[in-house]
């Protein structure tokens, strides 16, 4: 994903589409669906099964959930911490 380009230029949400699922933009593919994939299967098998989602709008989801977990991930609690 280029550091111009937003989330929001690859994923949309919309309550009137899927009732707010979040859907790869222009398609009614959702964003869920990738991850679903990678469960048990490959990216390449996820763009087969979905033409019409773009390697772009693959790796910006990529990327955006890797940087959003490593960056929102909360530390563990401990009782003792200073």
């Amino acid at each position: 994903m280029k550091k111009s380009s937003k989330i929001t230029d690859f994923v949309h949400r919309d309550p009137e589409i899927m009732g707010g699922t979040p859907v790869f933009k222009g398609t009614r593919v959702p964003v869920q669906a990738l991850f679903d994939y990678l469960k048990g299967s490959t990216i390449a098998e996820f763009k087969i099964g979905y033409p019409h989602v773009t390697d772009a709008q693959i790796n910006a989801v990529l990327e955006f959930s890797q940087k959003n977990l490593i960056k929102n991930l909360p530390l563990p609690a401990y009782e003792n911490a200073a």
